[in-house]
């Protein structure tokens, strides 16, 4: 081949254009020549740094764009623990922005306490679920979880008992085993399952809006990227794009009115096995990594209300007829005292409701099938609910709506958990109480902590909820102020928590510091306790009802809350008084010790001093008493009585000394 080089540049300019013909004829070479040199061109390899490059550039780009919305803190961490105190985790109260893109006004949890190390003696059990396990609407006190936690404390006192719910509303299987891995980093002792009644609504569900599809694979794979902030930045500028051409903005009205897209999952349909099926691949997946890890796990069936909530839509669907009617021919058969003719109607009905808000008995019967497979006890909260009701058919005696149980009917899934760990032998060791069951059962529940304006906040909720769709039209709802009728102060207070416009922690605030305005000090007491037992390690409580108290004088009350927070973590304050009441007591000893332990921490306090020299005096210590008076003197030359005090031991121990 005699081409030169000029002439193969030029070659390769005009092969797209010109025949190898027409190319040797310009060029005035052999065809041939030009033939060959056109096929060992097409031949020849791209350099693999071509390729390289072609990978490293958007890759780079892509690590330098993670890197730097990372520094300038742009979207969430998604940390799945997070500490409110020292030594302390609870839930990200972020965490559920992973499963709500579309929705404002997200959930959270509780918000329970743990240790980030968890302690030998310590008994730590996680709660699972959605709405009902998180205790609405008595949340967070009236949470079944609670009933736990409270018996556990009552009959293992010196076990660190952690009860950790982490349920949130309008979120399913699919959110629970996203959280799973990070719940058993935690080292659970117990696992207890309350799920099931969100799966077609629930964050993520076939039916919901914020649903990403049927498939598994493809929803798992979209929670993994929302980790990173480029994603993060991809789906919120979707997102703004979106709501632009979105004419509905009103994302007003309840959670539950606002998360649905898809009103009519009929029964049996493809939908209505894409939701039965997800629930079980989540399910199975979390008691498959419980079991490897070796941790033990208690399931419950789902109560619904069957007696009195009809249909929210009712349709004839194929072969079979509409809810409606099945729920009336129910009422019909329970009037002639056919009850279990009757509760099977009403399950049938209740399935056939296209608005899937209830739990389908295919959920039920999953949740005991997979309790055999993976030899989990399964919790038959679902009987037991029946077994509670006047016509063994579980309506409003136990549930405020649909789904949500009554503050009674939390308390009865509470004990149904705990004896089942009992029974399963799952209690954090040999339970030795003198107390019977039904005393067990009782002081249970007057350690509970759930005041007049928990009450009236759970009231108002059940009205904002039965004031939306599904339970009416949205035609008929009709603004909250004209269903609630404010009497006093704490309707008045509940009624901003409602509204959003108040914290549930503020709103007790307040509440609180209307009894002492008021000299109710028992009730201020009460309320403050709500905030205790939701929040134990803010400290600030515990000093904050000491205080009003011993202005009041009320000492023993006061002495009460001073070591509970000294147990906490010892400050000045809770020391000194501790002291003080101590040694009103004639406990001077005890005194002398929380004398020093309060100078300790804040040394230029003369009341300290003046009242430490006094506690000296009555154990005939005059050296040290006159040392901690003149230390009372050089912090306050003024102090009342402690001039002549200082006088009078000066005097006495230079008489001694002669």
């Amino acid at each position: 081949m005699s081409l030169t080089n000029k002439q193969k540049k030029w070659i390769v300019q005009k092969k797209n254009k010109l025949s190898a013909e027409k190319i040797a004829e310009e060029l005035k070479v052999n065809k041939a020549d030009v033939v060959e040199f056109l096929k060992l061109f097409s031949e020849k390899k791209t350099p693999i740094y071509f390729y390289l490059i072609l990978i490293g550039v958007p890759v780079l780009f892509f690590i330098l764009l993670e890197g730097g919305l990372r520094i300038f803190n742009y979207g969430e961490s998604f940390e799945q623990w997070v500490n409110p105190a020292e030594g302390k985790y609870i839930l990200n109260p972020n965490y559920a922005k992973r499963y709500f893109f579309n929705t404002k006004s997200i959930p959270y949890s509780d918000q329970d306490v743990f240790d980030v190390k968890k302690k030998n003696n310590a008994f730590r059990v996680f709660v699972l679920g959605g709405s009902s396990a998180a205790g609405y609407p008595f949340l967070p006190n009236g949470a079944f979880s609670r009933y736990i936690r409270e018996r556990l404390k009552l009959l293992y006192p010196s076990k660190e008992i952690e009860v950790v719910n982490i349920a949130m509303t309008a979120i399913n299987s699919y959110s629970l085993a996203d959280m799973f891995d990070g719940v058993l980093k935690q080292k659970p002792d117990l696992i207890i399952f309350y799920a099931g009644h969100n799966e077609y609504y629930g964050a993520l569900g076939i039916g919901s809006m914020e649903s990403l599809g049927s498939s598994g694979f493809i929803v798992k794979l979209m929670l993994s990227l929302s980790n990173f902030r480029t994603y993060q930045l991809v789906r919120n500028t979707v997102k703004n794009i979106v709501a632009l051409f979105n004419k509905n903005k009103s994302g007003s009205g309840t959670l539950m009115s606002r998360i649905v897209a898809d009103q009519y999952i009929e029964f049996k349909s493809d939908k209505y096995f894409a939701g039965v099926k997800q629930f079980e691949d989540n399910m199975t997946e979390m008691l498959f990594k419980a079991k490897k890890n070796k941790v033990n796990v208690l399931i419950g069936t789902l109560a619904s209300n069957l007696k009195d909530q009809k249909p929210f839509i009712s349709k004839p669907a194929g072969k079979y007829p509409a809810a409606l009617d099945v729920f009336k021919q129910a009422g019909n058969v329970l009037e002639m005292n056919n009850k279990a003719k009757a509760d099977s109607l009403f399950r049938f009905a209740k399935d056939l409701d296209q608005l899937r808000f209830r739990a389908p008995e295919d959920i039920n019967y999953t949740i005991k099938k997979l309790g055999k497979k993976f030899n989990y006890p399964v919790v038959n909260i679902d009987s037991i609910f029946a077994a509670r009701s006047p016509s063994g058919i579980t309506g409003n005696n136990l549930m405020t709506d649909h789904l949500h149980p009554t503050f009674e009917g939390y308390q009865i899934i509470g004990q149904a958990f705990f004896n089942s760990m009992e029974k399963n032998n799952l209690l954090p060791g040999k339970l030795v109480t003198g107390l019977s069951e039904e005393d067990q059962h009782k002081k249970t529940l007057e350690n509970l902590r759930f005041s007049k304006l928990d009450s009236t906040i759970s009231s108002f909720r059940i009205a904002a909820l039965k004031n939306d769709w599904p339970f009416i039209s949205k035609e008929k709802k009709r603004p909250l102020n004209s269903i609630i009728k404010l009497k006093n102060f704490i309707d008045s207070t509940a009624y901003l928590v409602e509204e959003g416009k108040l914290e549930w922690e503020e709103a007790h605030r307040r509440v609180a510091g209307w009894y002492v305005s008021n000299k109710k000090y028992a009730e201020f007491e009460y309320e403050m306790e709500v905030l205790i037992s939701q929040f134990p390690v803010i400290v600030e409580y515990y000093n904050s009802v000491a205080n009003e108290l011993l202005k009041a004088a009320k000492y023993d009350e006061a002495l009460k809350y001073l070591e509970l927070r000294y147990k906490q973590k010892p400050d000045a304050f809770s020391t000194k008084w501790i002291a003080i009441i101590e040694l009103s007591k004639h406990n001077t000893d005890k005194a002398i010790k929380f004398f020093i332990e309060s100078i300790s921490m804040k040394g230029d306090d003369a009341q300290v001093y003046y009242n430490l020299a006094g506690a000296y005096l009555i154990k005939k210590n005059y050296k040290a008493a006159l040392n901690a008076i003149n230390k009372c003197l050089n912090i306050d030359s003024s102090y009342k009585g402690a001039s002549e005090l200082q006088k009078q031991l000066a005097e006495y121990l230079k008489k001694q000394n002669h």
